[in-house]
C-alpha cells in the first residue's frame, strides 16, 4: 500500500516538474524572441510575407465566422429577451457581445486554427529537413529569421483582424435584426453607436494584439522544438493549436478582468 502511494506521488511530482520545465522553456523562448526586437538584422521580406499570410489571407475565414456569429447572436438574444418583453435590447447586446468578447475570441481561435498550425508545421518541417541547420551554417539566426517576423506580424495585424471581425459581426446582427426580426435600420445603427464606449473598442483591439502574439509564439515554439520525423511534425502541429487555444482563452479571462473588473 505504501509503495503504491509513493509511486503515485512520485509520478504526480514528476508530471508537475515536467509542467514547470515546459513553462520555463516557454518563458525563455518568449524572452529570446522579444530580445531580438532591438538587435539587428531585421528581415523585412519575411516580415512582409508574414503580414500577408497572417493578415490578408485570414480575412475570408474571419469575415464568415464573424458574420454568422453576429446573426446567430441576434437570433438568440431576441428569443431570450422576448420572454421578458425586452426585444429592443438586441442591437446593444449584439454590439457589446461582439466587441468585448466574441469578436476577439473567435478571431483569435480562428487564427490559432489557421496560422498557428501552419507556422508549427512549416518550421517543424524545416527542422526535420535540416533547413534550420542550414540557416545556422549561413550565419543566420533561426529565431531572428523565422520566429521574430511571424510573431511581430501577428501581434500587429491581429487588432486589424479583430476590428474587421467586430464590424462584420455587428453587421451580421444588423442583417438579421432588420431583415428577419423587424428592426428599423436607422434605429438599430443608432442604438449600436450610442451603446458602445471607447473602452469596449480599446479592450477588443488590445485582446487582438495579445492573442496574435500568443498564436504566432505557440506555432514558432512547438515548431522549433518538434521531434524528428513525420510524427514529430504532426505532434508539434497538434500541440501548438491546443496550447494556443487554451492560452488565448486564459488570456481573455485575465484581460477581461483587467479592463472590466470595476
Amino acid at each position: 500500500m505504501i509503495a503504491a502511494v509513493s509511486s503515485f506521488l512520485a509520478s504526480l511530482g514528476a508530471a508537475f516538474l515536467g509542467v514547470l520545465a515546459s513553462v520555463g522553456r516557454l518563458g525563455v523562448f518568449t524572452g529570446q524572441t522579444i530580445s531580438h526586437l532591438v538587435r539587428p538584422p531585421f528581415y523585412g521580406r519575411e516580415f512582409a510575407h508574414a503580414l500577408l499570410q497572417i493578415g490578408f489571407f485570414s480575412l475570408p475565414v474571419v469575415g464568415l465566422t464573424a458574420l454568422f456569429t453576429g446573426g446567430a447572436l441576434a437570433l438568440q438574444i431576441y428569443a431570450g429577451s422576448a420572454r421578458f418583453s425586452a426585444e429592443a435590447v438586441v442591437p446593444q447586446i449584439v454590439a457589446i457581445g461582439m466587441v468585448r468578447e466574441l469578436g476577439p475570441v473567435l478571431v483569435g481561435l480562428m487564427i490559432a486554427a489557421r496560422v498557428t498550425s501552419s507556422i508549427a508545421a512549416e518550421i517543424a518541417t524545416m527542422k526535420v529537413t535540416e533547413q534550420i541547420d542550414a540557416l545556422v551554417t549561413l550565419s543566420t539566426h533561426p529565431m531572428k529569421y523565422l520566429t521574430l517576423p511571424r510573431v511581430l506580424a501577428a501581434t500587429l495585424v491581429m487588432p486589424l483582424l479583430v476590428g474587421v471581425g467586430d464590424i462584420v459581426g455587428i453587421y451580421g446582427g444588423y442583417l438579421v435584426g432588420t431583415g428577419r426580426l423587424g428592426f428599423n435600420a436607422a434605429a438599430y445603427l443608432q442604438n449600436t453607436a450610442d451603446f458602445l464606449e471607447p473602452l469596449d473598442v480599446i479592450s477588443s483591439l488590445a485582446k487582438g494584439a495579445v492573442f496574435g502574439f500568443i498564436a504566432a509564439l505557440m506555432g514558432c515554439y512547438y515548431g522549433m522544438n518538434s521531434e524528428r520525423g513525420a510524427m514529430g511534425v504532426g505532434r508539434a502541429t497538434k500541440s501548438s493549436v491546443v496550447a494556443a487555444a487554451i492560452l488565448i482563452l486564459a488570456a481573455n479571462f485575465l484581460l477581461t478582468e483587467a479592463f472590466f473588473s470595476a
